[in-house]
Order: structure tokens, then C-alpha cells, then sequence
């Protein structure tokens, strides 16, 4: 729905950005982007329209027992709940109405119209119940509008609303007020107070903005009649006669009004305080809502989780959105251009939306839906019994419901003879109009005789036609009663005759005539005989009566063509034999079609399945044996001729043998060589023919096996017949044994099912605790989550910076721009090998994920994360500038406005006015030409963001999913590797980016306080100054009577808008000649300045202008600024070349021969410009006090400078910090910063126990020392942050912190005390220990309260050899360093001296710390080396090149160690292992 444009809109000159095609439910946005929907509503609907397209249906369904809601979303202001009718004016008229009050009255209107037709038709009345809830969800409460007992706070209070669902997937409240209404009236007035008690604010969009999502809810309840469903189908005759017994059914339905809270942008809506919190909680909401309608509306999700517990009000309408429920959005937009994308979102949010589907069912109690479900299957049962006894269906053999053949062939004739009947009526209606046709033809005819024979008249015709008529007609019914006659003439013959065919003594007829019906009744008596042997064989089973009627229809069919081929006199005997047998067999069927054995047929299908399997297989194996018999005969026979042959030729070969012996012996006149080569030929022949017979003798032994072979295969053959047989008369004591089987099969079922009841029963018990325990889990977790959220905010408050504790300092920008593709080995060594495990091989890494697959899919998924990043940078600009040409037009508007209001009344006043009024109209001319211009320009705007949406929908070439779906392991840790490294390098350039706005926003606020000041200052001057110049005085008035309430400033507006950075140098020397003032001279500068040059002192000289154009440094005397240009550098840290650098956290690498230490440094913080003196840090922060006189602030994080804390008088000796307070020593000073507030001193503290507001100390650079002060060397807080302990001297001021004041010192050191260190004894006291100049260490025991003046408890012996100069305690023992070179091991129970090192350091021992995590000391000397030392036993672990000068301060957080140097840097070292057995 479109809402009409606000008259503020009109005046502003915003333009209608949609349009509505006639008839069609499409809207165009901007110039070509069209949605479709269900409705659209323009501009010009009346509210009756949208409630009767959207809503009537809906309440109607509610009567049917069906669930509906409707909701209205879209931006504030833009009608919703004008739509819902949730809100009420006492003047509205009744076509106003919204939604809701004319549902009301539509549901009580329905309800009474169904009471008086029931009465009227005799029916008893229904019963209707009618229940509402009216439910404000604020800020993630749910209240109750209908508790009239919760005052307005209560909305700030938890709310005891639970939310719970049934076990239908229904969504119910539990502690809401339920009200029964019985009118419309009443529930009218219900709404009505809920409506009153509604939260609403004013915003700069809306003058009453619904701060909070309602929902009014109606629950309807009705007790009726049960409507029969199928009266035309009711068979059963007593079922149709008992109507007059009632039954009724019980019908519920839910109907869900919400009205949503709009989406907002707070910068748009202007929102701060509670109003913003407001904001922000609906935008979470409406966030969850469109995140639930994505995963039901888009189908690749829709597997996926729905996440309807991300909010309460998703969690309300779970059932609506995806459950059981008619749903209607109604989509509630701005046409206009200002709106253009709050109305872009919200038609996107509608389009997804439309595309869920909902499964509706009728919400009945449980007895209607038994009965209803009871009334289905008995329907169903009686068509079925019905076509059982039509014989439509049938059992086959294999126990198969089927539909009879003769069902079909009955439905093909009745189709043949309604085509038939069809046909008959077309040739009937033919003839008619042929007999009609000839009637008058014959008539014309007659009236041409008599007209040529001169009697002819009409009255003649008219006669002669219908006589003609009647001829025809009678002519056409004598023709139908010959065919009749001939008909019954033929049927006689045939009846006749049939005696004599069949039962007459002398009949006689042709064998012709008789074969087929021999044939067929061979057939019979063969069926016969066949369902004999089957009574015989299966008589103990009822189900041989099914198997004989499945083989009779077969030999009928057989029978009915061996008829068909016989003559017609046939037929009448076949039929009747045929009828007669299907009788006996129906009467069979009849007793066999009994629903037990149907079961028990079905149990017992597979055992008889698995018999039937087995009988084949052995049918099969007997055909094979006959086969292979049969190939046995064969080739015997073919064995018994080769041998007949070669018995044969056995023989030739003798025959020759002898012939060739009797030629020899007869020829005498042969030679020897002949005879030899005759004798050996004939030995080869005969020696071939001697392996030829072996082979023929093995071949007749392999078929004498083959014959005794044969024998057992007969005999296998004969026991496998019996194997078969056997298996039949299994087969038939099987299926005698079906029956009982089925019956112990249908006990095991009931019990079985019994059983599965009771456990479906526990593990719904089981389900609804894992879901009680479930809702305590998540409770506690947002419980939990919120704790964390409200730890965290305290957190920021405390610590002006953001950032998680956990993670460790990251690299700056510089050093992250190169390509993050390649793994540094820095990137491998400190994060990635944290990440991975066992993947800490930098070379492993490379052998493994530098694959081409995994490079091309890296890149491809970069390129798609690229393009998503430019698109929407791109349409944020694009917004940001039609945003910006928005706020153009609005102010041409305006001014367009005032300039014509002024054309008027100069128009009526019309005294000398022509000129003016001309240029008044060239100024109207030109500023509608300029807003002709940005609208269209806007519009151009609004062209480009559509484009760039279209395209950022349809332009996905790389499919992500199926990209990471595609990675194997190895790629998979490729891509996440990458995606590591990336995320770490945007997360670097984002803190980066963050702690350079907040520097510039600090800058910005430096320059507008300056900025106050000079205006204030010059405003001064010049009403001083206008007293004696008349000039200045005109000016000034002027410039006050244009601005009215503007500053002096305004006088150089326009110049400004000419020419910004001459505008303040042009002002000073205007006003400077006014005032009298001169421009100094270059040559010599005065000590003392004037007015105008403490006001304009970077405009005046050149020298002291910015080379960058950046913002000037804060305004000082010049003898200051001469003086120490350094120090005001440091008041407001600059980036500028020519002064100091801001400091910078950089990385280290470490050097080639140094790698394998396990103690290395990998940051260094840079910044100072002298030697660093003290340090302390904590997770996130670091603080580093230095000869420069400043205190630096470092954010661990991000690796940047914050802040600098300047102004002291001397160098910083020591730093701590607790809570968002900085406390810094210089000289007998104690400085207490609140860093929150742009890093403000609030405090001074000397060592005499005075406390001074603010900054009390100069800040000019000082060495002296006040009288009554010392000088204070180091100080220290303890554990709880409570108590201040600050050496002075040679004794140890205490400050309650709680309230700043002095409560008494520590006494008894004879020499200065150089290093203290405070812990906590289990009953609470504060233990101070300290070290002195003069040798000692004391103990010092604190109470609770304690004042004055307080000894020591405790001086340890042996004493160091000469002053002790650092301290620390590490659990119940305690370390201290002196320059003596040693270090010493206390307990601090018995106070004795436990280990002393051998010669520590070759230098003073300077600082001393416990390595973090191991139980390893550290300790730093002036000569810039650490060493390691045992903590348990004192012995030396290793030594590593701290730095090049002394090292002068020492502290740790839970990670990393600080070592502060004369080098002027801060070394930041991490333990990369254990160091117990030595640094390398």
C-alpha cells in the first residue's frame, strides 16, 4: 500500500517515485524497476478496499477452524498503523476505520448470520466463544496491554510473559490476560485501551511513532453440527436414515492483528536516549524477521535452519510465518523520493515474503477429527464392499487386488453405445429434416398442377401439405414396424429350431457343426478334471479355492473363442454351461473372499515365494541332467563310429603290412639300401600309427568312464525327481502351517505394537524435558550473553579504547600492504601457527595448500569478495549523494519559499517596488532552475541504484557455494588460511582507520574549542573597539542583525564560501586596520604580543603557518611558543613533518641467528624523543613515561599512539594505571589523568599529601624541587586498585584513591626509598614491601583504615651490599635487585632469606619480573642485557641483547613483557616455548 504524500513532503518539494500500472498488480520504483504482488494499493484507496481484498476471506476461514494473520511492515511514518486501526482518534469517521475494527465487526456480523440460519433451518444453534490478547513487544519484553495493574515503569522491568509451543508446533503465552468479549462494541473497547496503553514517541519522521511491535489476537471458539460430507454418495441405508441423531463437532481458530514498529535509521530519525535504544531493538527485531522470511521463501535454504529463537517476536509468530496459517503482509511504503531506499528495502522485504508456502489445516478437537476421520473409512469401505459385489474388483492368483476384465469391457460398450445413441439422435434429426424437405417439395409440386389447372389457393396448398405430412409420417412408422416384424420373425425362427438341434430324437446335423463344440467341451471336461486334481491335492486349504477360480477364466476364455468359431445355435448351451460353471465358481470365490486369509496370504507370501524359487531351481537341474544325457547319447554314438573306423583302418594298415612282407620275400633282385629305406619308412608309419592307437586307447578308457558316469547321472537325475516331489508336499505342509503362523504373527504385532506405544510415550516424555532443559540452556545463555554484553560495555566505558582482551598486537598498515596472498614468516611463526596446530612448517604449509586448483578457487572467491565490497561501497555513495542533493532541495525549497513570501508582501506594499520584484523573480527563476536540476539529478541517482542492485542480483558469476563445496581438505585449509590472513588485515586497516578518526575527531574538537574562544575573544575586542570606530560599530551591527543568534563569525560567511582558506587571514587584516593595528615586523620579535596576534598568531606570520594546511596548534603566548615549540607538539599529538612523530607499534624480525630463541622480541614502540624511564600495560594498553616530559598512551591492538599526556615539569620516573586513571611522577608530583574525558588532568598530588583540582604544577620545564616536598622515585597501586602508595623520600605516602586524601605514611628507611611493590595477605591487609638506598628491604603491613604514621613490620637480613633498586613478588616469595650486582630470594612467611645468585648482572640490577606463564625470572641492568634465572632455584637459564643502552623499567601483562630503555623505545617480548631449560 501506497500512502499519500504528507504536506510536509509537498512543501519540501519531494517527488513521487512510484507508479501503479492500471489493472495490474505490478508497482514501477524510480524509472523501469517493477514488483509484482498479490494487490496493489495506490495512493487514492479507500480503507474498505484493502479490507476487502486482503481480509474478509480470511475471517470467513476462521469460521471454517482455520488459523490466519496479517501484518503491516514498512519504515516509520509511512502508515501501518492506520492500516491495523491499532490507533485511535476520537475524531475519525467511519471510511477511516482500519483493519481491525472492521474485522470486529465482519466476525460478530458472521457470528449472528450462522445463529439465524441455523434457527431457521431447524438446526440447533452453534455456540461461539470468543477470546483477545492485545501483546506489545518492547525492547525484547513481551507485555501485557490488558494489565491494567503495570504502571509506565513496569516497561523498563523483565517481563514474566513465557512463550511456549504445543506438540502440534503451536505457539502460546502463558501469563497474558485473556478477555471474553460477547460484542463488538466490548472488544472495540478493549482495543481501544490496549491501544492507549501502546508505547509511542515523537521522531523527526513521525509526530507519534510506535515504538514497539503489537499484536491483538483473537481467538475464536465454536461448537456446531457436523456437516455431512458426501450425501449423494451415502449407500448405506441406516447410516442415511439416522440424520436426526446430532453429532457436533468443536472447531478453534487463532486470527493474529500485528502491527509492526517501522524500520528506522536513526541519523533520519534523529533518535537519542531511550528513543535510540527504542530504534535499535526494532530494527533487531524486524533484522530476525527478515532473516526467518529468507530461509522460508528462498528454496535453496529451505533445508536449512530457521532461526525463528533469534527473536521474541519471530518466536510469536513461528506458526504464522511457516506453520498453520492463512498470512497476508501488507507492505506499507512512501512514494516519495526521499524515501527512495527505506521503500527499495521494503518492497525486496515483500518480495521474499511472497514466495512462502503455508499448509493450512482445520483446527478441530480431537473427537470431530476421530469421527470425521471414522465417516471417511466407512465411505471408502462401503464403495469398496460395493465393488466387490458388482464384481468391479477382484483377487488375482498371486493375491493381488485388481479391477475385473469385464468392468473394462462394460465401460468401452457403455462409451460404443452412448457414441452409438448420439449418432442415432444426429441421423433422426436428419431424416426429420429430409421428410420435412420432401413434404414440401411435394407440395409446391401439388400447388403447381392446380395453379396451371387454375384452382390453386392457400387455404388448397395449406391442406395439401399437411396431408402430405401425414403421408410421410405414417409411410416412416410402417417402415419401423416391418423392421420389428422381420426382427421377431428371425428370433422365432432361431428358438424354434434350437430343440431340434439339441435335444431332438432324428436331429441330425454335419460333423462340421459339431467339432467345435466337441472341442469346447473337451475343453470343459478338461478344466474339470483340473480343478478336481487340485480339490484332491490341496483339500485341507481354503485358498484352493481362489487358485481354481484364477485357472478357470482362462479355460472360459478358450472355450468363448472355440464358440465363437462355431455356429449361432451354439451359443445359447455354451452360455448356459458357461454361467452355470462361473456360478459354482462365484459360489466359491464367494466362500474363499474372506479378509483373514487375504492377511494370511500376505504374511506367508515369502516362505511360499522362496519354495516356489527352490522347486524351479530343482526343475531346472533335472533339465539340465536330460540335456547332458542327451549329449552323452550323442557323442557315444560318435565315439563308436570313429573307433568302427579306425578298427577298419587297423586293418588296411595289415593287410598292406602283409602284402609289402610278401613282395619282399619275392623280389630277390632288390638292393639292401632299398630295402633299409622301405623298413624305415614302414617303421615310422607303423611307430605314428602306435601313438595314434594309445590315443584311441585313451580316448575308449575316458568313454568307458563316461559310461559308468552315466549311471550315477541317471541315478542323481531319479533322486532329484524325489527331491522335487518332496519339496511339493513341503510346499503343502508349509501352507497348512500359514495359518497358525499368521495368527502367532498377529499376537507378536499386538504386543509388539503395545510396546512401541509405551516407548513412543517415554520418548515423548524424553523430548518435552530435553526441550525444558533445552529452553533453562538457552535462558542461561542469554542470561549469560547479556552478563557478557553489559561486562563489555562497562569495560568501554573504563577504557576509551576498543578491542578484545585476547588478541595480541597486529601489524601496522605499512608493513600489511603488500600482497596478503604470500605467508610472511611473521604471519606463520606468531598467528597462523597459533591457528593451525601441527601446521607450523612454513615450507609444509607451501607443499601442501600451493596448488593451482586452490589458487584459482583463492582467487576467484577474492574476486567475488571484491565485487560485493565495490557494490556496495558504490551504493553507499550513491545514497550518501542522494542523500546530500536531498538536503540540497529542501533548502532551495525553503528559500525558494522565503522569496516568494517576500515578492509578496513587497508585491502589496507596491511602493517603489518594480526593480526589487524583478530581481525577486530572477532569483525564483534561477532556484526552481536549480531544483529542476537536482531533481534531476536525484532521479539519474535513483536510476543508478537500481541498475547497480539489478546487477548485484543477477551478476553472482562464481557461485561461492559450489566453490566451497568443491574444496577438498587440503584446499579447504588453503581458503580458510587466506581468509585468515585477509580477515586479520582488513581487521588491522579497520582499527587503524578507527584510531585515526578518533585522533582526527579529537582535533576537531581542539580546533572548535579554539575556534569558540577566538570568536569569543574577538567579539570582545570589537564591541571595546566599536565604541570609538564608527565603522566597526556599523559592521557589527550589521552582522548582529543578520545572524540574529549566530556569532560574530557570520560576518565572514560569505567569504568563507568564496574562499575558505583566505577567509580568517583577509578578516584579521580588515579588523586590524579597523582596530588600528599594524602587521609586526619580521626583522625582531616582541616578548610581549598584542590582542590581535594571541587571536590571529598563524595568520601573521608565515613562519609559523602549517606546511600541510592541517589544523594550527593551540593558541599560546609567543614567548611560549618560542620557547618550547616541542612541548605544545605534545599537548595534541600532530602528524605533521615538522613536528615529532606519532608514535607507532612496529614489528620486528627476528635476525637469522637469533630465530631459535624462545625468548624474542617481536614489537618495538617508537615515538619518544628521549630516553623511555618507566612503563606498565595492560592487555590492551600500554603506558610509557619519558625524559620528554610525556606520558604516552599506546593502544595494543591497533599498535597506535593515543594519546599523549604532556605539561609536566620534569621527566616521567613511574606510571601506573587502574580503572581509566593514569597516574604519572615527575619530580614531587603526582598526576592523575581520566583518559576517558580527552585524557584531563583532575587531580595533582604531592609528596607532602597535599591534593590540587586539575593541573597544578607549571608546565614549564623545572629540575626544582618546592619546599616541604621530596622527590618521589616510584609509586605503586594495590590489588584492588584502592590505595596509592608513592615513595618520597625516605618514606612511603599512602592515598585513598576512594576519595583523594592522604591518610598517613610509611616510616623507618634511613635513606631515600628507590622501588616498592604492594600484595595482599589473605586476611586483606596490604603488604608493602620496599628497597632504600641504605641497604634494606622492609616490610610493611597495612590495615584496612589504617592512619598516621606507620613502622615496619619486618627488615630483611642479610642486607644487600648497596642500594636496592628493584623489587617482585611472585606468589608467596618475593625478588629484589640491587647494585650490587645480585638478586635475592625471600619467603615471605618465615622472612628469611631463602637463595642468593651468583654475580647477576655485570651491572646494577635495574628492573626484575616473572615471565608470564613459565617460572622463569627476567631481569634488565644498565648494560641493556636480560637474563633468565630459575624461579625456584636462582640458576642462570641464558641471556639475550635487551638493547644498546640501559634498560630502566620492566613490566608484564598476561602475554607479553615491556622493557623500557634509554634508547627511546619500548621492547615488546613473547615466550615462544618453555624457558626452563634455557633461552635457546
Amino acid at each position: 500500500r501506497i500512502r499519500p504524500q504528507l504536506a510536509k513532503e509537498k512543501i519540501e518539494g519531494c517527488h513521487i517515485c512510484t507508479y501503479v500500472l492500471p489493472g495490474e498488480p505490478q508497482l514501477v520504483l524510480g524509472k523501469d524497476k517493477a514488483f509484482t504482488y498479490d494487490h496493489v494499493f495506490d495512493m487514492d484507496t479507500q480503507q474498505e478496499s484493502i479490507y476487502t481484498h486482503c481480509t474478509e476471506s480470511l475471517i470467513e476461514g476462521c469460521f471454517e477452524g482455520y488459523n490466519a494473520t496479517i501484518f503491516a511492515y514498512g519504515q516509520t511514518g509511512s502508515g501501518k498503523t492506520y492500516t491495523m486501526g491499532t490507533g485511535f482518534d476520537v475524531n475519525i469517521e467511519e471510511d477511516e476505520l482500519g483493519i481491525i475494527p472492521r474485522a470486529i465487526n465482519h466476525l460478530f456480523r458472521g457470528v449472528e448470520e450462522r445463529r439465524q440460519t441455523a434457527s431457521e433451518q431447524g438446526k440447533p444453534v452453534p455456540e461461539f466463544k470468543i477470546n483477545a490478547q492485545f501483546l506489545e513487544l518492547y525492547n525484547e519484553e513481551v507485555l501485557d496491554l490488558f494489565d491494567s495493574t503495570r504502571d509506565i515503569e513496569a516497561r523498563k522491568q523483565r517481563s514474566n510473559i513465557k512463550i511456549h509451543e504445543d506438540a502440534n508446533g503451536g505457539i502460546y503465552t502463558v501469563g497474558v490476560t485473556t478477555r471474553t468479549v460477547t460484542s463488538a462494541a466490548e472488544m472495540i473497547q478493549c482495543l481501544k485501551l490496549g491501544a492507549l496503553s501502546r508505547t509511542t514517541a515523537s521522531t523527526q519522521m513521525n509526530a507519534q511513532s510506535s515504538r514497539s511491535h503489537a499484536i491483538f489476537t483473537i481467538h475464536l471458539c465454536q461448537v456446531r453440527v457436523c456437516s455431512p460430507d458426501n450425501d449423494d454418495n451415502v449407500t448405506d441405508n441406516r447410516l442415511a436414515n439416522s440424520s436426526e441423531i446430532n453429532e457436533f463437532e468443536t472447531l478453534t481458530a487463532k486470527f493474529h492483528f500485528v502491527d509492526l514498529a517501522g524500520s528506522e535509521r536513526l541519523k533520519r530519525t534523529g533518535a537519542t536516549g531511550d528513543r535510540a535504544k527504542e530504534g535499535i531493538s526494532i530494527n533487531c527485531g524486524l533484522l530476525a524477521l527478515g532473516n526467518v522470511i529468507s530461509a522460508l521463501g528462498d528454496r535453496s535454504k529451505r533445508s536449512s535452519h530457521v532461526p525463528y529463537r533469534d527473536s521474541k517476536l519471530t518466536r510469536l509468530l513461528q506458526d504464522s510465518l511457516g506453520g498453520n496459517s492463512q498470512t497476508v503482509m501488507i507492505a506499507c511504503v512512501s512514494p516519495s523520493d526521499r524515501d527512495f531506499m527505506e521503500t527499495l528495502n521494503t518492497l525486496k522485504y515483500a518480495n521474499r515474503a511472497r514466495n512462502i508456502k503455508n499448509k493450512v489445516m482445520v483446527n478441530q478437537d480431537k473427537a470431530s477429527q476421530q469421527i470425521s476421520t471414522l465417516r471417511t473409512e466407512i465411505a471408502r469401505l462401503q464403495m469398496e464392499l460395493m465393488e466387490y459385489k458388482t464384481g468391479k474388483r477382484m483377487v488375482g492368483e498371486d493375491g493381488m487386488e485388481g479391477i475385473n476384465d469385464l468392468v473394462h469391457e462394460n465401460s468401452m460398450l457403455q462409451t460404443e453405445n452412448n457414441n452409438l445413441r448420439v449418432r442415432v439422435k444426429a441421423m433422426q434429426e436428419t431424416i426429420d429434416a429430409q421428410r420435412a424437405r420432401l413434404t414440401q417439395i411435394l407440395s409446391d409440386q401439388a400447388n403447381q398442377v392446380l395453379a396451371k389447372a387454375g384452382e390453386g389457393s392457400e387455404e388448397i396448398g395449406n391442406m395439401i401439405q399437411n396431408y402430405i405430412k401425414e403421408i410421410e409420417e405414417l409411410r416412416a412408422k410402417l417402415l419401423e414396424s416391418e423392421a420389428v416384424n422381420e426382427s421377431l420373425r428371425k428370433s422365432l425362427s432361431r428358438a424354434s429350431t434350437r430343440p431340434s438341434l439339441y435335444g431332438g430324437p432324428g436331429g441330425s446335423f454335419s460333423p462340421a457343426l459339431l467339432a467345435p463344440e466337441k472341442e469346447a467341451s473337451d475343453v470343459i471336461e478338461m478344466a474339470k478334471k483340473s480343478l478336481e486334481k487340485l480339490k484332491k491335492k490341496e483339500r485341507k486349504k481354503k485358498k484352493r479355492y481362489n487358485r481354481t477360480l484364477c485357472i478357470f477364466p482362462v479355460f472360459f476364455t478358450r472355450a468363448r473363442i472355440c464358440r465363437q468359431e462355431g455356429s449361432d445355435h451354439e451359443e445359447g448351451e455354451d452360455a448356459d454351461g458357461e454361467e452355470e460353471d462361473f456360478d459354482m465358481a462365484g459360489d466359491e470365490t464367494s466362500d474363499d473372499s474372506d479378509s483373514d486369509e487375504l492377511e494370511e496370504k500376505e504374511n506367508v507370501q515369502a516362505d511360499l515365494a522362496n519354495i516356489t524359487c527352490e522347486i524351479a531351481i530343482k526343475q531346472k537341474l533335472i533339465d539340465e541332467l536330460e540335456n547332458s544325457q542327451r549329449r552323452l547319447h550323442t557323442l557315444k554314438q560318435q565315439y563308436e563310429q570313429k573307433l568302427a573306423m579306425l578298427h577298419n583302418k587297423i586293418r588296411d594298415t595289415q593287410l598292406e603290412r602283409d602284402k609289402v612282407l610278401h613282395n619282399m620275400g619275392s623280389m630277390e633282385t632288390g638292393t639292401e639300401e632299398k630295402a633299409k629305406k622301405i623298413k624305415v619308412e614302414y617303421e615310422r608309419k607303423l611307430s605314428s600309427m602306435n601313438k595314434e592307437l594309445q590315443k584311441l586307447q585313451s580316448a575308449q578308457k575316458e568313454h568307458a568312464r563316461l559310461l559308468k558316469n552315466q549311471s550315477q547321472y541317471e541315478k542323481q537325475l531319479k533322486k532329484l525327481q524325489l527331491d522335487v516331489t518332496e519339496m511339493k508336499k513341503t510346499k503343502v505342509a508349509l501352507m497348512r502351517q500359514m495359518k497358525e503362523q499368521q495368527e502367532r504373527n498377529r499376537v507378536t504385532e499386538c504386543r509388539r505394537n503395545r510396546e512401541i506405544a509405551s516407548l513412543k510415550k517415554d520418548q515423548r516424555r524424553s523430548e518435552h524435558q530435553l526441550k525444558q532443559m533445552e529452553a533453562q540452556k538457552r535462558q542461561q545463555e542469554l542470561i549469560l550473553r547479556r552478563k557478557n554484553e553489559e561486562v563489555t560495555a562497562l569495560r568501554r566505558q573504563v577504557r576509551p579504547v576498543s578491542g578484545k582482551v585476547s588478541r595480541k598486537i597486529s601489524l601496522p598498515e605499512p608493513l600489511q600492504e603488500p600482497s596478503h596472498r604470500a605467508t610472511p614468516g611473521r604471519m606463520n611463526t606468531s598467528g597462523t601457527s597459533a591457528v593451525n596446530g601441527a601446521r607450523s612448517s612454513p615450507v609444509r604449509m607451501g607443499s601442501t595448500y600451493l596448488s593451482r586448483t586452490a589458487r584459482a578457487k583463492w582467487q576467484s572467491l577474492e574476486r567475488r569478495v571484491t565485487d560485493i565490497i565495490m557494490q556496495r561501497m558504490t551504493i553507499s555513495n550513491m545514497e550518501t549523494d542522494m542523500n546530500r542533493l536531498l538536503k540540497q532541495r529542501e533548502e532551495l525549497t525553503r528559500r525558494r519559499e522565503r522569496v516568494s513570501r517576500k515578492r509578496e508582501k513587497m508585491a502589496v506594499e507596491g511602493a517603489d517596488a518594480d526593480r526589487s520584484l524583478a530581481s525577486l523573480n530572477e532569483e525564483l527563476e534561477s532556484l526552481s532552475a536549480n531544483i529542476d536540476y537536482i531533481n534531476d539529478s536525484i532521479a539519474d541517482c535513483q536510476a543508478n541504484i537500481m541498475q547497480m542492485e539489478e546487477a548485484k542480483e543477477e551478476g553472482d558469476t562464481v557461485d561461492v557455494t559450489a566453490v566451497i563445496s568443491s574444496c577438498n581438505l587440503s584446499e579447504a585449509r588453503f581458503l580458510l588460511d587466506h581468509f585468515m590472513t585477509m580477515a586479520i588485515s582488513k581487521g588491522l586497516q579497520a582499527a587503524q582507520k578507527d584510531s585515526q578518526l578518533k585522533v582526527m575527531e579529537g582535533r576537531l574538537k581542539q580546533t572548535e574549542i579554539n575556534s569558540a574562544t577566538q570568536n569569543q575573544l574577538l567579539f570582545h575586542m570589537l564591541k571595546e573597539k566599536a565604541e570609538i570606530n564608527p565603522e566597526l560599530d556599523a559592521l557589527l551591527g550589521s552582522a548582529l542583525q543578520g545572524g540574529k543568534q549566530q556569532r560574530i563569525h557570520t560576518v565572514s560567511e560569505m567569504l568563507v564560501i568564496e574562499n575558505p582558506s583566505l577567509c580568517f587571514s583577509t578578516l584579521a587584516s580588515d579588523l586590524m586596520k579597523l582596530c588600528g593595528e599594524s602587521r609586526p615586523r619580521s626583522k625582531a620579535r616582541r616578548r610581549t604580543t598584542t590582542q590581535m596576534e594571541l587571536l590571529y598568531a598563524g595568520s601573521g606570520d608565515p613562519s609559523c603557518e602549517s606546511p600541510t594546511g592541517d589544523f594550527s596548534v593551540p593558541l599560546l603566548p609567543l614567548s611560549e611558543r618560542l620557547e618550547g615549540s616541542a612541548d605544545m607538539q605534545e599537548t595534541v599529538p600532530l602528524n605533521e613533518p615538522s613536528g615529532l612523530p606519532y608514535g607507532v607499534i612496529n614489528p620486528v624480525t627476528a635476525p637469522k641467528n637469533n630465530r631459535g630463541a624462545k625468548l624474542q622480541c617481536v614489537y618495538v614502540a617508537e615515538g619518544h624523543t628521549k630516553p623511555v624511564l618507566c612503563v606498565d600495560a595492560t592487555d590492551d594498553l600500554l603506558f610509557t613515561g619519558s625524559k620528554d616530559r610525556t606520558c604516552k598512551v599506546w593502544n595494543l591492538v591497533t599498535g597506535q599512539e593515543i594519546m599523549s599526556l604532556a605539561d609536566h615539569p620534569s621527566s616521567v620516573v613511574s606510571v601506573r594505571y587502574t580503572s581509566s586513571l593514569v597516574f604519572t611522577v615527575s619530580t614531587a608530583y603526582i598526576k592523575v589523568w581520566d583518559i576517558r574525558d580527552s585524557a584531563k588532568c583532575i587531580r595533582t598530588l604531592t609528596s607532602s599529601g597535599q591534593v590540587g583540582s586539575g593541573d597544578i604544577c607549571s608546565s614549564v620545564r623545572s629540575l626544582s624541587i618546592p619546599p616541604g616536598e621530596s622527590q618521589i622515585n616510584q609509586i605503586a597501586l594495590n590489588p584492588s586498585g584502592t590505595f596509592l602508595y608513592a615513595a618520597a623520600g625516605n618514606a612511603v605516602r599512602m592515598w585513598d584513591l576512594r576519595k583523594f586524601v592522604s591518610t598517613g605514611k610509611l616510616t623507618g628507611h634511613l635513606g631515600p626509598v628507590m622501588c616498592l611493590t604492594v600484595d595482599k595477605l589473605a586476611n586483606g591487609q596490604d603488604v608493602v614491601l620496599t628497597g632504600s638506598k641504605d641497604h634494606h628491604i622492609k616490610m610493611f603491613e597495612v590495615a584496612e583504615g589504617a592512619q598516621g604514621s606507620i613502622s615496619s613490620s619486618q627488615t630483611f637480613d642479610p642486607a644487600h651490599q648497596d642500594g636496592v633498586e628493584s623489587l617482585t613478588v611472585h606468589g608467596d616469595v618475593f625478588y629484589s635487585g640491587s647494585r650490587d650486582y645480585y638478586i635475592k630470594k625471600w619467603d615471605l612467611g618465615s622472612k628469611q632469606l631463602l637463595q642468593q645468585s651468583v654475580s647477576a648482572q655485570a651491572d646494577w640490577v635495574s628492573a626484575l619480573g616473572v615471565v608470564p606463564g613459565s617460572p622463569v625470572l627476567l631481569s634488565g641492568c644498565r648494560g641493556g642485557l636480560l637474563r633468565l634465572w630459575h624461579a625456584d632455584s636462582l640458576a642462570p637459564l641464558g641471556e639475550v641483547r635487551g638493547h644498546d643502552s640501559p634498560i630502566n623499567g620492566l613490566a608484564t601483562n598476561s602475554s607479553q613483557l615491556f622493557t623500557a630503555s634509554d634508547d627511546r623505545t619500548v621492547k615488546i617480548w613473547e615466550a615462544k616455548g618453555s624457558l626452563e631449560e634455557g633461552v635457546h
